[in-house]
This record gives C-alpha cells, structure tokens and sequence, in this order.
C-alpha cells in the first residue's frame, strides 16, 4: 500500500512567497535579458557598507580566532555593542544575556514570535504590514489579525482599532516604526498610547525597530519601551544593521529582550543554525561603535529621494502618496488608476496594475496584495537618483 501522507509538509507548503523577492527577482531577470528595467521593489540601500566595517571585516577574516564556532547567542563583544545601542537609541538598558545575534532581522523576527506564541494565540499585525510577519507568525502557530489603516490615517492604527480587534486570546502586539512598507512614524504620544494600552490588557510587543535611524524632518522614532517602561518585562525588539550601515548582504540582525524569552529563542537557535559568522559580527561591532559620519550622509541622500519621488508620485492623477517620515519607501493609495483603460488594459487591482506597470513602463514595484488590501503599491527609494527619476518619469508618461 503506497504511502498517501503529503511529500512537503502541510505546515511548510502553506507559506507564501516572499512577494518583494520575487518582484526582485522578476525584474533583475529581465534587465538581465536586456529590458531596461527600474526596479522599486527591493528594500536595499544602493549604497557600498562604509570602508571602517569592511576593513574590520577583512581583518577578522585573518585571525584564527574567527575561524571556530563561537557561542550561539553571539560574540560577548557583539552582545555589548547591541545592549549600547538600545541604551542609546531604545532608552532601554539591558544586558548583553539580554541579547541574541541572529542571521539578519527575518531570523530575529522568526525567533521572536517562536518563542513566545503559541498555537491558537491572536497576534495583532497593524496593516499594511511587511509580508514576512503573518508567514513567521504562522510557523509559530500563531494567528495574525490584521488591524487595517488606510492613507487617511497616515497607515497608523488607533488604540480604539487594536482593541476592537482584541480578544480574549490576543497575545501580541506587533509594533512597527518606522514602518515597511509605509515609511509611517507613530509620534510619541501615540507610542505612548498604545503601549499603555498594552500593558493594561497584559499583551506581550514584539517591536521591530530596524529603520528607527532612517528618519526625517527632524522626527524621532521613539522605542515603545521608552515610551512605556513599564513594557520593558513583555516586549522584545527585533533589530540589525542591514539597512541603516548598507549591511543586506552581511545577515546580521538581533532581538533584545526579557531573561527567559530570549533564553528560548538562544536554545532554539542553538539546534537551528548555532551562532552567526564571526566575520559579520566583527563588522557589525564596527558598524555599531564605529563612526556614523557615512551614516548621516546617506540619510540624507535618502531624504532627498524621499522628496523627489513623492512630488513625482503626486502629480500623477489618481494617485495619492502620504509624505513618509522613516524608513525608505513610499506606499502611494492608486485606487484612482484602478478601473481605468492604460494601453488596452483595465487593471482592476493593484496586482494587475503591478504587472501593467513592469510590462509596459519597465518598471518594478511591488502590489499592495503583498501587504494587505488590494489598491497600493510599495515603492523603494533606496536607488540612485537617476534612476528614481527615470522611473518616476517612465510612470507619469504611462499614466498621463
């Protein structure tokens, strides 16, 4: 009798692609067959990781001391330059045990809903929300809840919606900002809010606060535990140096928090991949304690961009852009293109519209489907200046 169980697990084969790769992926193919391809889609700096952490990078690489495993949780150095940075940039003092080194910030968000949700436990996702968080969310046996808000709102949701979607099995509370794919910064006072909220209704928060430098205009991105100290034995950041040291491809992110939550997610990690390269956290130190000089200039390269590309956006008819205060994306609400005849076609959502865009203007971005309801796409910024304005271009001539 032949075995009838599924080859792939069910659990596995239940999780979506990540969107915002496969548009990648989709447009470096064909500008690799010679389209002239602009791609909006990847969240990655264009710029080169600062020369001080790649000499610290190539100067680990020589010595024998980094050839060898080194504890799973993270260098002790490492550890201390990540506890540094959340005294300085978090307003939370932790200590180095309080800390696990992961490979990039998508393992720290895996490891953190793993080690405190489980199944049957309601996570609420404020949306639109970055596509990695309800399939990570899902693998721990969780149950993302989507709390929606629009452009009108700025893309930040109310105390009044998070508790019209809690319930007696709400566990967690993802906060997010700055926010991907919106840009979206929620101001202290709503910080404040709703991590007091929180706290009275005994919700755990798993903040991910990797684009709290990437911020504008003179806004702060302040932490939810500076906001709410109270917080601080229930909520755990999730972090790392991808996109504010230009550091993708080094993988090196990181999640702080309370003794016994990171305990877990230190054992799991210790049978999933053990500890991360030697070479990146010696990097990574550098990027940290470091000077930010090379820091600040592509801040503002961004900021720039950031402008640019919104003007650009809005004077396109049917298109509405909120001005974003962080991170590096803008999320345009294009519900005024939908319905309407472009070049023969009627796209009806912004999927459709995705691909009428890369079809017929070479250009890439990512639809709203990837981070919630139909009638947005994500545009990243983080590409050199002409070719934002080309592409910006190539979009108002499609859409004239």
């Amino acid at each position: 009798m032949l075995n009838k169980l599924p080859r792939v697990s069910i659990r596995i084969g239940a999780i979506a692609e990540s969107a915002t790769l496969k548009v990648d992926a989709k447009a470096k193919s064909l500008l690799a067959a010679g389209r002239p391809v602009i791609s909006f889609a990847a969240g990655e700096p264009d710029f080169a990781t600062p020369k001080h952490i790649v000499e610290a990078a190539s100067a680990a690489v020589i010595d024998p001391k980094n050839h060898r495993y080194t504890p799973a949780a993270g260098l002790p150095e490492m550890r201390e330059a990540i506890a540094a940075k959340t005294l300085r940039d978090s307003g939370l003092a932790v200590t180095a045990a309080q800390v696990v080194v992961t490979n990039g910030g998508k393992q720290a968000v895996y490891q953190a809903f793993a080690a405190i949700v489980d199944p049957g436990d309601e996570v609420l996702v404020p949306t639109p929300y970055w596509t990695t968080y309800p399939e990570a969310i899902k693998l721990a046996g969780g149950v993302p809840v989507s709390v929606f808000a629009g452009a009108d709102q700025n893309y930040l949701v109310t105390v009044e919606q998070l508790e019209a979607a809690r319930t007696e099995n709400t566990k967690v509370l993802l906060f997010v900002s700055p926010s991907n794919p919106t840009g979206s910064v929620y101001s202290p006072e709503q910080t404040r809010a709703i991590g007091e909220w929180a706290v009275t209704h005994g919700i755990w928060v798993i903040a991910d606060e990797i684009y709290q430098n990437l911020v504008y205009d003179g806004v702060t991105a302040m932490s939810i535990v500076e906001a709410v100290p109270a917080l601080a034995d229930t909520a755990i950041l999730v972090n790392g140096v991808a996109k504010t040291y230009a550091m993708t491809g080094w993988r090196l992110g990181w999640m702080v928090g309370p003794a016994d939550a990171i305990k877990a997610a230190a054992n799991l990690q210790s049978h999933l991949s053990s500890n991360v390269s030697n070479i990146s956290q010696r990097a990574a130190i550098a990027a940290l304690n470091g000077p930010q000089d090379e820091i600040e200039n592509m801040r503002l390269a961004f900021d720039r961009r950031r402008k640019l590309i919104v003007a650009g956006l809005n004077a396109i008819d049917g298109v509405v852009c909120p001005t974003p205060e962080g991170a590096f994306y803008v999320y345009p609400d294009v519900t005024g293109l939908l319905g309407r005849v472009w070049c023969g076609v009627t796209p009806t959502t912004s999927l459709e519209l995705a691909d009428l865009i890369l079809e017929q203007a070479d250009v890439a971005v990512v639809p709203g489907e990837a981070f919630g309801p139909s009638g947005y796409l994500r545009l990243s910024y983080a590409l050199g200046d002409e070719a934002l304005l080309e592409g910006v271009k190539r979009l108002q001539r499609l859409f004239a």
